[in-house]
């Protein structure tokens, strides 16, 4: 899969999504990374550590979030954007779910759209996406959980999402889907999508796996946000021997340590 101008084995590798929240909100950074500054400096941190994706956020989707405008959300990820693009050789992604954020970030540089809603919420985005050929991150999510049999559920909704996205011109060599680990699930269902992440990947699409300091760790160790990297480890190469082609972090060094022990392990380096 190329993204940017990178390929990506995605059937033999698994590689870092760096996570870079420009928010005064976000459940475990918000506020450290929200001017030009610290951003650029993560960003250069985190490419140091193992990144190859940038994942650039203007708006929290924790669990009680306060939405924010469209033109906030710009104010805040465009800059950001344009100056990595200025900056790094490192693929650029935007974490939105409005056509009218994307459509900014595209102009400023970047390379991917990765939608917590699956582009569900604002079906401009599917269409955004296949005018400028970028590839689409589609998370599994919903605004219930009344599911009657969750596993099957949640992957008919995928399968729902990506041939949503592919009726608006997405193609199949552009799509990389996400099981949605906390969204619209509760702690037992978070923990077993990642148990059966396997049969995400029989979709047929390369799988990210978004679990970073997230609630289900928490829950699971009884732990504190910022005491959850050991916890994320275990997900990572949970997702790195189920297939997984990326992940996104927050503590890139520590899981890309990971994903090469497990690599190693499993013959791929």
């Amino acid at each position: 899969m190329k993204i940017g101008n990178c390929e990506f084995d995605v059937n033999n590798h698994t590689y870092i999504m760096g996570i870079l929240n420009i928010t005064p909100d976000s459940f475990s950074d918000g506020g450290s990374f929200n001017t030009p500054d610290k951003a650029f400096a993560r960003c250069e941190q985190m490419i140091s550590e193992g990144a190859s994706i940038i994942d650039v956020g203007g708006e929290s989707t924790k669990p009680g979030y306060l939405p924010v405008s469209a033109e906030e959300e710009i104010e805040r990820v465009a800059p950001v954007i344009e100056g990595i693009r200025k900056r790094f050789d490192i693929p650029v992604s935007v974490d939105t779910s409005k056509s009218l954020v994307a459509t900014a970030a595209i102009e400023a540089g970047c390379d991917m759209i990765n939608d917590v809603w699956g582009f569900q919420a604002d079906r401009d985005l599917a269409y955004l996406a296949a005018k400028h050929n970028l590839p689409c991150v589609v998370m599994h999510n919903r605004r219930n959980m009344n599911y009657t049999d969750f596993l099957p559920e949640v992957l008919a909704d995928l399968k729902q999402y990506v041939e949503d996205i592919k009726k608006a011109g997405v193609p199949n060599d552009k799509i990389i889907v996400d099981p949605g680990v906390g969204f619209a699930k509760t702690y037992e269902q978070n923990l077993e999508v990642i148990r059966n992440l396997e049969q995400v990947r029989d979709l047929g699409f390369p799988v990210l796996l978004g679990t970073s300091r997230k609630s289900v760790i928490g829950l699971t160790l009884d732990l504190p946000i910022f005491e959850r990297v050991e916890g994320t480890i275990a997900t990572t190469v949970i997702g790195t021997m189920k297939g997984c082609a990326f992940v996104r972090v927050h503590d890139v060094k520590e899981n890309y340590r990971a994903i090469r022990m497990t690599e190693a392990i499993l013959g791929k380096v």
